[in-house]
């Protein structure tokens, strides 16, 4: 009787073939989801809910994907319509980020992963970086006025970089030029305008020295793992001094870990093959942020200044800086303890 089943009716029994019922289910369009996510996040700057659950970053971070996501869609023409297309402008749009984060939002919409003689142009930086790297910055040259304490700066990186041309918003672009435009014809008080308006979109102009200008990025950056003294407590303003004679005049790599709840970068910075969080440790110029940071160098190093009686170590009882704001909320009007980040 094999797999036939018997039916009866009336009492007479018969052999019947079994029905295979064949149950549809839909795939998944990647690049129709992609598509309606960045929509849904132009009108509620809300990432798609759970995706922080399958890519291993902050949702703050999965949003400034999204809002480069967003530009590079509106500006590719024609607009993705295979998956293949849809992977390669993920890739591209985001070669500055860790790859395998990437891929993970490749997964999460189906997408196929290309491999990099598929992409065009194919940025070398999407090579693997060091664990927990998000992306690295390259910068221009640091000035003295652009170290603000002891544990963070502002960094410029030039938009001709490669790493970063891709993510300069259209409308800067637009200001860019019409600000150009507005000069030649001698109207210096629209290029003003436009120059502001270049500037709340965190975007700067710097002189290169011989007469002309370059666009660059403003980031603002929090050293990683260490917390140096304020400038109102005992070794801030030396603190500050020593990180400015530190990056002065020097162009800078910036391992990017995290984004802070205030916008900074949090990242690990070197200038010259020398490793600044470590030369401040040292010297006795900060304290190593254990709390947020577990690095065991870290340790050992403030061990050592400690030992030596090094920069703030010299004092009998110095007071840490996360303790110092605790004990001072009003350290500086509008710029709350800088703890969590």
């Amino acid at each position: 009787m094999g797999n036939s089943l018997l039916k009866c009716l009336g009492g007479d029994c018969i052999d019947v073939e079994p029905q295979v019922v064949v149950v549809q289910v839909p795939v998944r369009d990647g690049v129709a989801a992609l598509a309606q996510d960045l929509f849904t996040f132009e009108i509620t700057s809300q990432v798609p809910q759970g995706l922080d659950q399958r890519v291993a970053l902050s949702k703050k971070v999965l949003a400034i994907w999204y809002k480069q996501l967003l530009e590079a869609w509106k500006e590719s023409k024609p607009t993705p319509k295979t998956q293949k297309a849809a992977a390669s402008l993920i890739i591209q749009t985001l070669s500055r980020y860790n790859r395998e984060e990437v891929e993970r939002l490749l997964n999460y919409y189906d997408l196929p992963i290309p491999s990099s003689h598929e992409i065009p142009c194919a940025p070398s930086s999407s090579v693997s970086l060091p664990e927990g790297v998000q992306f690295v910055l390259f910068t221009l040259p640091v000035n003295a006025k652009d170290v603000g304490d002891g544990d963070g700066i502002t960094a410029y990186v030039d938009t001709a970089d490669p790493r970063e041309s891709a993510d300069v918003p259209a409308e800067v672009h637009e200001a860019v030029f019409q600000r150009i435009e507005a000069r030649a014809a001698r109207n210096f008080r629209e290029a003003d305008r436009l120059k502001k308006r270049i500037s709340d979109a965190g975007y700067v102009f710097k002189n290169t020295g011989n007469g002309e200008e370059i666009l660059a990025r403003k980031y603002r950056i929090r050293l990683r793992g260490v917390d140096a003294p304020e400038s109102q407590m005992p070794y801030g303003k030396e603190a500050k001094e020593e990180l400015a004679k530190l990056v002065q005049g020097k162009c800078l790599r910036i391992d990017v870990y995290n984004i802070d709840q205030f916008g900074r970068h949090v990242g690990d910075i070197y200038c010259d093959g020398v490793f600044v969080q470590e030369k401040l440790l040292k010297r006795g110029f900060a304290w190593h942020f254990a709390k947020h940071d577990k690095r065991p160098e870290f340790a050992k190093w403030q061990q050592q200044a400690r030992a030596e009686g090094r920069g703030l170590w010299a004092l009998s009882n110095p007071e840490k800086p996360w303790e110092w704001r605790k004990s001072n909320p009003g350290w500086r009007q509008g710029n709350p303890p800088i703890e969590v980040y």
